[in-house]
């Protein structure tokens, strides 16, 4: 019996010894994981778990495929995207063609829950206030909810507000979209929360501030004033949406619209009484050089362009990510890159002469260098036939040792003295790459990193995306002033974009000040994400959106008693012809229908939850 007890004893301390000499033994705690009680009790967990949210912002504009491509401003190259059903108005609840994830209904959703999560922990923090990092963090969230609502609002227009967190065991996961308005007075209740909350807050590059918030609730309103959401407008220029059964979802169906003009002004003028190193203190217009050096700059947030951005996606080299591959997604084919988001002719059209006047076709002048004499912002924007560029690999450099873009044929002459085609090396019959080239014989240089050393293939830029920039808080300014009838205000800003550009001063009214300002908004905020909207809200998108995409075919021959064995753009030795052409429908065959003024929410959405009305037209 003694043997026994002995037995049991020694068990008993043995266990004892085991469980005091190691804390770990019956932690059964994920090793890859933190507890949420660990998370909302630690301000650093508390932070990261915040920094993750901004996930939701994805690549920014920065995918593959650019939303340029699904407005006048470009065309996708590649086939079996999803683009053409949205450019093809075949867009439906059960294949709505390329969204991406920073649009898609279901991701905002879930980041949603995410920013949910962090409002309700950091209402009631587990931890001190040192330093105002509850606020800030609390801020934080509030402003990417409030994102992420705008984002839904002004794709599909109301949805279902999320205010809270679910849990299991509701009575139902089932409700109703909110009203329109309802949905914009929920988004600017946040923006001015965290506007307070974030005021004093100085933060990195990347995160919410106090500017940014007012920033964007100066955008929901411009929205929300616009012709789109006013109802009786709406259903005026539109079948679709006057038969539609429920109009509150799209917009105010009774209200003063003045009253909407003039809260989207003071919110917009709030936001520039605050944003540091303005550059629109001109009165006279720099010079084309300066000019186009100062967009250059604003475009790549640098040397001194980091103050126009209020708010964007950062990347770093050091930390590759599919964002910064813009020059490898869209830069020629006789680089080695892909061509994929390609500038169309009528893009290129509504880029002014740097008189003021119009670009014409019709003009001999114009239509035989229609390259020259245009607007600084066109030089900083598009690659062209003839425009320097970056050095071509060490294995094609002997074929350009100037870095011409070539993206026309071209006659040269041969060893024997003959004169025979050379196709530019830019183009889809180039002798580098014959199938990865341009349509439309432009290519996009806004965005790509220009350093002669950077190789597009194998290194990452370091861009960031402009999600909110400070020229377009001041152009949501000058739209509300030229609503509002105050044209001498609305003026004297559009000129200080102007006179930035290098262009000389409008004396437009009326109408014409009005088409001014949308042409500006459009050159000024290129391959931005904003064509897409603007054309909407305006209610233009059936003149502009629904044209054929367009390109130019260039030859080059040589002038009499010329020759030319090395192909280089020289004008000295050329005489160039342009000719615009129409996109073949087969690769793509455009088509404007008014439910395309917002996307369908999809059929899977619409079978989880029985309340959901769709959208019209779907």
């Amino acid at each position: 019996m003694k043997k026994y007890n002995r037995i049991y004893l020694l068990t008993f301390l043995l266990t004892g010894w085991l469980v005091s000499c190691n804390d770990d033994f019956l932690d059964t705690s994920p090793l890859g994981e933190v507890a949420e009680s660990a998370v909302w009790s630690d301000a650093g967990l508390a932070e990261a778990f915040v920094t993750d949210i901004y996930g939701g912002l994805v690549w920014g504009g920065f995918n593959e495929q650019a939303l340029a491509s699904l407005t006048d401003e470009a065309i996708f190259t590649h086939p079996g995207r999803g683009i053409t059903v949205v450019t093809e108005a075949r867009s439906n609840p059960e294949n709505p063609g390329w969204i991406d994830d920073s649009r898609a209904w279901s991701n905002m959703y879930a980041r949603l829950r995410s920013t949910n999560i962090a409002i309700e922990k950091l209402s009631d923090p587990q931890f001190e206030n040192t330093g105002g990092i509850v606020d800030r963090l609390l801020g934080e969230a509030t402003f990417m909810r409030a994102y992420f609502s705008h984002q839904l609002l002004r794709n599909y227009a109301a949805f279902p507000i999320a205010d809270r967190t679910y849990k299991l065991g509701e009575e139902t996961y089932e409700i109703p979209r909110n009203t329109f308005e309802e949905c914009v007075n929920f988004i600017i209740a946040d923006l001015d929360k965290a506007a307070q909350l974030l005021d004093g807050h100085n933060l990195i590059r990347g995160r919410a501030n106090r500017v940014a918030a007012l920033a964007l609730k100066a955008r929901v309103l411009l929205y929300a004033a616009s012709d789109l959401h006013d109802i009786p407008t709406a259903s005026a220029n539109s079948p679709i949406i006057s038969s539609y059964s429920n109009k509150e979802l799209l917009g105010y169906i009774s209200g003063n619209r003045i009253e909407r003009w003039q809260r989207a002004k003071d919110a917009a003028k709030a936001a520039m009484d605050l944003m540091p190193g303005n550059q629109l203190q001109l009165t006279t217009p720099l010079s084309a050089e300066q000019a186009a050096t100062v967009y250059n700059n604003n475009s790549l947030s640098r040397n001194g362009g980091e103050n126009e951005m209020i708010f964007g996606r950062y990347y770093l080299n050091s930390k590759p990510e599919w964002g910064g591959r813009q020059g490898l997604f869209n830069g020629p084919n006789g680089y080695n890159n892909w061509a994929g988001n390609t500038p169309v002719q009528l893009m290129i059209d509504d880029y002014e002469m740097m008189d003021g006047s119009d670009f014409d076709w019709s003009n001999p002048e114009h239509a035989s260098a229609p390259y020259d004499n245009r607007d600084p912002r066109f030089y900083a924007t598009f690659l062209y036939d003839g425009a320097q560029w970056k050095p071509r690999s060490p294995a094609n450099q002997s074929r350009d040792p100037l870095g011409q873009i070539q993206t026309g044929s071209y006659e040269v002459t041969n060893a024997s003295g003959a004169k025979v085609t050379h196709w530019g090396l830019d183009t889809r019959s180039s002798p580098i790459e014959d199938w990865n080239g341009s349509y439309t014989g432009y290519y996009v240089r806004k965005f790509i990193e220009p350093d002669p050393a950077h190789v597009d293939q194998n290194t990452w830029q370091e861009i960031p995306w402009p999600a909110i920039r400070v020229t377009e808080v001041v152009m949501n300014y000058i739209e509300a002033c030229i609503e509002l009838g105050q044209e001498d205000e609305a003026r004297a800003w559009l000129n200080k974009i102007r006179f930035r550009a290098g262009m000389p001063a409008t004396t437009a009214s009326g109408q014409e000040l009005r088409e001014k300002y949308i042409n500006e908004r459009r050159v000024e905020l290129a391959f931005e994400e904003q064509r897409y909207y603007d054309t909407r809200r305006w209610m233009i998108a059936p003149q502009t959106l629904g044209r054929q995409a367009n390109g130019i075919q260039i030859r080059g021959t040589l002038k009499p008693g010329q020759s030319n064995t090395l192909y280089r753009y020289d004008p000295e030795i050329y005489d160039y012809n342009y000719q615009v052409f129409d996109i073949d429908p087969g690769k793509e065959n455009r088509l404007w229908l008014d439910k395309m003024y917002w996307m369908p929410i999809h059929f899977d959405e619409m079978n989880r939850n029985s309340e959901l009305i769709q959208n019209p037209g779907y």
